[in-house]
């Protein structure tokens, strides 16, 4: 259990990625800090998963409030000394054309998605430097590299944590620190389920549409993200640095028409 003992902090860790990554930590022995705003999720999730044995802790906070990612990484600190790994999970959807979006959408998109990745790593690295090593993850997506129709500001938001994972590689993997992302495609979260609404095709018929357009004919699962972060975690993964990894079943694969 290469996880074994591990002090990790997810954030965006009550749903979706999130939960399955908290769930597969901890089973695998780490000693898990999970942070999101959905407070009844996450108590209930900590609850349960320490009612199984293991070891896991909820904070209520934002990812865009710097005093709530300094307390998360503090959190973790005070309980077990010190801090691993960290993933920077929690982000957010908009569906607008950029002629009608809102400035209260476009800060919302970049202060989740992109301050909130700058805010945990401005808290960890320097934990992470004083111990001499530590790992970062950021979840991306393919957005970063596809035009999605009506999603602008979040396709730059997304490409921008790859640009700040690689910049930060650079500066901070001298002193032990590694940085990875993953980049997941299409995968079966409540997220994606929420972006389906409005839609006059059911949802189980737009997801049978999607399948079929992927070349492994299914979605991805949560599950399939989690067990990627996993495994960058591990001092097995240690020459694995500045990278991306992506989990699309090969969508990006697929020729243009």
């Amino acid at each position: 259990m290469p996880l074994k003992d591990k002090v990790i902090l997810i954030t965006g860790g009550t749903s979706g990625i999130g939960e399955a990554c908290t769930e597969l930590f901890v089973r695998h022995g780490a000693k898990v800090v999970t942070m999101s705003i959905q407070r009844e999720a996450g108590e209930a999730l900590a609850k349960r998963l320490s009612d199984e044995g293991g070891t896991c802790l909820f904070h209520f906070g934002d990812t865009s409030q710097e005093v709530d990612v300094a307390a998360a990484v503090e959190l973790a600190v005070e309980r077990f000394g010190r801090l691993d790994c960290v993933h920077a999970n929690a982000g957010i959807l908009r569906n607008q054309k950029i002629t009608d979006i809102t400035l209260d959408d476009f800060h919302a998109l970049i202060n989740v998605n992109l301050l909130g990745p700058v805010l945990v790593a401005k808290h960890a690295i320097p934990v992470m430097e004083r111990q001499g090593r530590g790992v970062i993850c950021f979840t991306t997506s393919v957005a970063a590299d596809i035009g999605f129709p009506g999603h602008g500001v979040y396709c730059a938001s997304k490409a921008a944590v790859v640009a700040l994972m690689r910049s930060l590689t650079t500066d901070h993997s001298p002193h032990g620190v590694r940085f990875v992302a993953v980049s997941p495609g299409t995968i079966d979260t409540p997220m994606l389920a929420a972006s389906c609404a409005g839609w006059d095709t059911p949802q189980e018929e737009l997801y049978a549409q999607v399948a079929k357009k992927i070349p492994v004919q299914r979605m991805g699962r949560p599950q399939d993200v989690a067990h990627v972060v996993a495994f960058l975690f591990t001092d097995e993964a240690g020459f694995i640095n500045g990278s991306v990894v992506h989990l699309e079943g090969g969508t990006l694969c697929l020729p243009p028409w």
